[in-house]
């Protein structure tokens, strides 16, 4: 009896040990935000005549911070402590789902394909919703672009904004100075972008992690003022207006045309609607993300795409392997650059003007925290933290208004509770046979 009440007792003596850390830690946290808010909040000024001023306390919005903090560290911990427990059972499971989710990756991705080629017709659309899939769809465009340089190769590119301000504003100079139509100059922005992202491949050849990071940002933000002040090519700050749109194979969406053109609506025998534009290039820019996918699913399995993959598992190893890293870089780069100018080209006849404005670095960041929290190296993962990051926003005026903060937060959560990305498994490039031995 004198044993069981012994175990007893110290069972009962474990969770004041287990807990007391956790207490004085939330208390500790709680201190420090009262000794913080206390000047900022709790001593208010004001102004009482005579050019004198007075001290309003506000004690108790600093018991509130403190208890706040406090409430929220304490849960925190704790939520912390029970996932530990539980990790290797959660574990378990996400595995369990990321084999499922492979094994029925198909059906998923036809499903998802099949929506999006249905959305401008179903009842409960709209031309906010489609514009909305449209931003949706040349951000996933950029996202499996910069995947190929950040997810696949492993280079920290934070100026990919660049190639999407080149591809841009080739198009723009080309219908400006040559009369380029949007399907003419679609090319070239491609080419242009790629060959903007061989220049910036080698002057980072012998770069790795934070200082290959360093000289993207300073080209996209070199790419950025030379758009700024190059003036009498770019339009400086004015940018370059009456971009033409596309056309449905020759046959301009207006309601109107030049005698001997036919409109779209006329040769269909189709009422007049602005909508007919907004859903054609809703389609195009489907179709441009569609072929990104293949492109890039296809290209994994070839020789340069595996060889990205171990460039970015360890450079070293790859050179022993007889892999240059030299060309794969270079490739690497050209290719994701490619993608950007084709996404620059779309976005510039869609909205028919550009400027610098467009492609702050804010851009960049968008793009990567995309491929970040969708899981380097997954093109699902992509597609689920582009319509997060893009819808999110529109949902209402205060989360527009904290945008940044709801990046900066997912971004830490995702880090701490997933570090490879909300879809963190992916495929093998290649499977090896087994082979009976008799």
């Amino acid at each position: 009896m004198t044993a069981a009440s012994g175990i007893a007792s110290g069972q009962a003596a474990r969770p004041p040990a287990l807990w007391a850390p956790i207490l004085k830690d939330a208390v500790l946290a709680a201190l420090v935000a009262v000794l913080l808010a206390l000047p900022l909040v709790g001593l208010q000024t004001y102004d009482i005549g005579g050019g004198a001023l007075g001290i309003r306390t506000h004690f108790d919005w600093v018991a509130l911070a403190g208890a706040t903090v406090f409430a929220g560290r304490l849960a925190l911990r704790v939520v912390d402590r029970l996932y530990r427990s539980r990790e290797q059972r959660g574990s378990a499971v996400l595995a369990r789902l990321a084999v499922w989710g492979s094994r029925q990756m198909l059906p998923i991705t036809l499903v998802g394909i099949g929506f999006a080629v249905a959305l401008p017709f179903l009842p409960f659309s709209s031309r906010y919703l489609i514009d909305l899939g449209t931003t949706v769809l040349i951000y996933v465009m950029l996202g499996w672009g910069l995947n190929v340089v950040v997810g696949l190769a492993g280079l920290l590119d934070l100026g990919y904004v660049a190639f999407y301000a080149v591809g841009a504003y080739t198009f723009g100079l080309l219908a400006q100075d040559l009369g380029f139509t949007f399907w003419e100059a679609l090319p070239f922005s491609g080419l242009v972008a790629a060959s903007f992202g061989v220049v910036l491949g080698f002057p980072v050849l012998r770069l790795r992690g934070d200082y290959l990071a360093i000289v993207t940002l300073g080209f996209g933000e070199i790419i950025r003022i030379v758009l700024l002040n190059w003036a009498p090519v770019t339009g400086g700050p004015n940018g370059i207006g009456e971009i033409p749109r596309p056309s449905f194979f020759g046959l301009p969406f207006a309601r109107s045309a030049p005698e001997g053109v036919t409109t779209f609506h006329q040769f269909f025998g189709l009422e007049f609607s602005p909508d007919h534009r907004v859903i054609f290039l809703y389609f195009v820019i489907l179709a441009m993300a569609l072929v990104t996918n293949l492109f890039t699913l296809r290209i994994r399995r070839l020789p340069v795409g595996r060889a990205w993959e171990a460039l970015r598992e360890d450079e070293v190893a790859c050179r022993a392997l007889g892999i240059n890293p030299t060309t794969v870089k270079l490739s690497a780069f050209a290719i994701g650059a490619m993608f950007g100018g084709f996404a620059g080209c779309f976005f510039a006849t869609r909205q028919g003007f550009i400027s610098p404005e467009s492609f702050t670095f804010i851009e960049s960041a968008t793009i990567l925290a995309i491929v970040v929290l969708g899981g380097m190296g997954s093109q699902m993962g992509v597609v689920l933290a582009a319509i997060l990051l893009v819808s999110l926003p529109e949902f209402g005026r205060a989360l527009a208004e904290f945008r940044m903060l709801i990046f900066g937060a997912a971004m830490v959560g995702v880090m701490v509770w997933r570090p490879r990305g909300l879809i963190s498994h992916r495929e093998p490039t290649l499977r090896l046979g087994t082979v009976r031995v008799r």
